[in-house]
């Protein structure tokens, strides 16, 4: 028995109320951000569409395991990595499509009530529903519906040799994977390798974040060097209050807590400096120890039925924290830079 899930799906399916409950923090360290995302993403679509509360997407393809491994037969999970797809479909996707991806979540109305029978009823609905997510942002459609094809239809072509296999997947993938099946088995196979590789890095941001330290600590040998030690004063005058003014004004537009801006602020000067360390970070952990949300607070966040919920709910102020923390230690660099570079050359 073949079955389009991943091992993260499929723990995530099983035992939704276990991450629920349980500490953010700890799902962060235990690397599970990405199901509460995902149980997030369901759950959002599931609203959309206006299926009911009881009725839970994926609930078929658990149904198939448990049959298969009562009647004892081997179960092949063949869904690509929800990680490695999620990452896979960001880097993708440009600006533009980005933009268009949060504004459906945030704006677009819920649509009319559809029960999960009507789903798997119609191909044509689910087709409709898939072809309009890759109008939205045809490089994420492009990983989310046609890479996960081919790569479910190559694991196919991997494990037929054991025997016949069952294959359940989804009504939106069947054609794709149907259509992938009939090309030869080893292009098929082969692509496994590549499908299944996260995307690369850009090189051109850690560039910029160490060319800061850089420069200003090439400023202050210089000054120090010459003799100009009243520039030197005025120098990390201006890097201290920029850095940790800016900073900390961010923080309180996020409404975080007065230890999260005082931390944050005083952290911005020094990790301005640290190209591994941001003062949002700084900033967004004290306001999660201090908040201590749970996984049930990160799937209301996410389930995005309000903008307000980035000031209301606990795991919303942490991530506007930490957003706002960071874009004002940014600002405060350079503008602190630009002042500082003003007073050498002026």
């Amino acid at each position: 028995m073949a079955v389009e899930l991943c091992e993260s799906r499929k723990a995530s399916l099983l035992e939704p109320e276990v991450l629920e409950n349980e500490d953010l923090l700890k799902i962060l360290n235990d690397g599970k951000s990405h199901m509460i995302l995902l149980q997030s993403a369901l759950a959002a679509e599931q609203r959309r569409m206006g299926i009911a509360e009881g009725e839970k997407p994926g609930a078929e393809l658990l149904a198939a395991i448990e049959a298969a491994e009562a009647a004892d037969v081997p179960v092949e999970l063949v869904d690509r990595d929800v990680v490695i797809t999620l990452r896979r479909a960001w880097s993708k996707m440009g600006l533009r499509e980005k933009w268009r991806v949060m504004d459906a979540f945030l704006w677009q109305e819920d649509d009319d009530e559809t029960s999960v029978e009507e789903l798997l009823e119609d191909s044509d609905m689910l087709s409709n529903l898939m072809e309009e997510a890759r109008e939205v942002a045809p490089g994420a459609g492009s990983v989310l519906i046609d890479e996960r094809d081919a790569f479910i239809a190559g694991r196919l072509q991997q494990i037929r040799g054991k025997g016949k296999v069952l294959a359940v997947v989804g009504a939106g993938h069947l054609n794709g994977v149907v259509h992938q099946l009939g090309e030869p088995a080893m292009e098929s196979t082969s692509r496994l390798t590549e499908l299944n590789e996260e995307p690369r890095k850009p090189i051109l941001p850690k560039l910029l974040v160490v060319a800061i330290p850089i420069l200003f600590f090439s400023v202050v040998g210089w000054l120090a060097y010459t003799g100009q030690l009243s520039d030197l004063r005025r120098s990390a005058e201006i890097w201290l209050a920029v850095n940790a003014g800016l900073t900390g004004l961010g923080i309180i537009i996020a409404r975080g807590h007065p230890l999260s801006v005082i931390i944050g602020a005083l952290a911005s000067p020094l990790t301005s400096l640290n190209p591994f360390v941001a003062a949002g970070w700084v900033a967004g952990y004290t306001q999660l120890k201090v908040d201590a949300p749970i996984g049930k607070d990160a799937q209301d966040f996410l389930a995005l039925d309000e903008v307000s919920l980035f000031w209301k709910n606990r795991v919303g102020k942490v991530l506007l924290v930490t957003a706002l923390g960071n874009l004002g230690s940014v600002a405060g660099t350079w503008i602190a830079a630009a002042g500082i570079l003003g007073i050498v050359f002026g």
